[in-house]
């Protein structure tokens, strides 16, 4: 009896302890209401931050889907919880006008290496020697980039409410480009069809993309397209004075961005399980890159984008369950 009665012991501690934190997981009886972009792409971001904070007890709602200036509104407001897509500095506008640091949590760093520019096919480029977006002032080089006929080089740009569009705005004039270059906004989905079509026609393409998005999974950069450089860095906003001439000398016009996800800040400091998974969650750049071109090739579908979460967990899920059991720590 004496031998198995340490084991008991130890079995009854055992069930005690889970037993315990199953019945007082940090989340239990508190709804999360999440915030995304209407950028479909985002939904496997967004969710595989739900999933992590189910496992903390939390009930969480299907995502809200909002312009993103609503979005941070929303979440400042106290009427949504987090949103896992803040681009820095890309939204930095739109992040301080709701409140900044003031309304909002941000710590940690969920997506490094997030890049975005303009592009030109490769057999424009290569042709006409084509490798800034400056070159563009001569009449003659916008005009191989007219899809309209009046003479400009139209710019297959960004949906309004994004930041990139404010951007891009700026830099047209910054740049001296506003007489040759046409920045159409519009629905990005359907003008990048269209632009992806006139590059399978073999006509000349000039667009703005970011990565990680499916774009440039399609349309590949160095076999297909070509970045193009600009004459010096300028920013709009709370931008402004930001550098963005990479290490190596080259200039692409946009700092490279990170993604953080962003929670109301009151409701953070009562939820320090939360808070803790919101900075310690980190996501490959690549990873989303997959994702996103799965998308494209057909698996949209809730279900499916569910699928792609659940095997993305279950291909990591050492680092999952570490996220999930350091949170529940710093609950204690």
């Amino acid at each position: 009896m004496r031998k198995t009665a340490p084991l008991l012991a130890a079995v009854l501690t055992t069930f005690a302890v889970s037993h315990v934190s199953a019945a007082d997981l940090p989340g239990k009886g508190i709804t999360v209401k999440p915030i995304q972009s209407t950028i479909s792409e985002e939904t496997f971001q967004t969710l595989l931050v739900s999933r992590a904070l189910e496992k903390l007890g939390y009930t969480v709602e299907k995502p809200s889907e909002v312009d993103y200036n609503v979005g941070y509104t929303t979440i400042a407001a106290g009427d949504g919880t987090f949103i896992a897509t803040n681009w820095k500095p890309l939204h930095d506008d739109m992040y301080t006008a709701a409140g900044g640091d003031n309304k909002f949590y941000r710590q940690g760093t969920y997506v490094s290496g997030a890049a975005q520019g303009y592009l030109i096919d490769k057999k424009t480029a290569e042709k006409y020697h084509i490798t800034n977006i400056a070159q563009l002032k001569d009449p003659k080089i916008a005009k191989l980039f007219d899809t309209n006929d009046d003479g400009k080089a139209d710019l297959t740009g960004c949906t309004p409410g994004w930041g990139c569009e404010a951007v891009i705005n700026h830099q047209i004039k910054a740049f001296d480009l506003s007489n040759t270059v046409e920045h159409n906004q519009g629905n990005y989905s359907a003008m990048i069809a269209d632009t992806i079509t006139r590059f399978k026609q073999g006509k000349p393409i000039l667009y703005y993309t970011w990565t990680p998005y499916w774009v440039s999974d399609t349309l590949k950069p160095g076999r297909d397209v070509v970045w193009l450089q600009v004459p010096f860095s300028s920013l709009p906003g709370e931008q402004k004075g930001v550098d963005t001439k990479l290490p190596n000398g080259a200039n692409y016009g946009f700092p490279v961005n990170t993604m953080h996800i962003v929670a109301n800040k009151a409701w953070a400091e009562k939820n320090p399980a939360a808070a803790k998974l919101f900075a310690e969650m980190k996501l490959p750049l690549s990873d989303i890159n997959a994702e996103n071109a799965a998308m494209h090739n057909g698996q949209s579908s809730e279900d499916a984008i569910n699928a792609h979460v659940d095997g993305w967990i279950k291909g990591h899920q050492a680092e999952f369950d570490k996220w999930v059991s350091d949170a529940q720590a710093a609950a204690k």
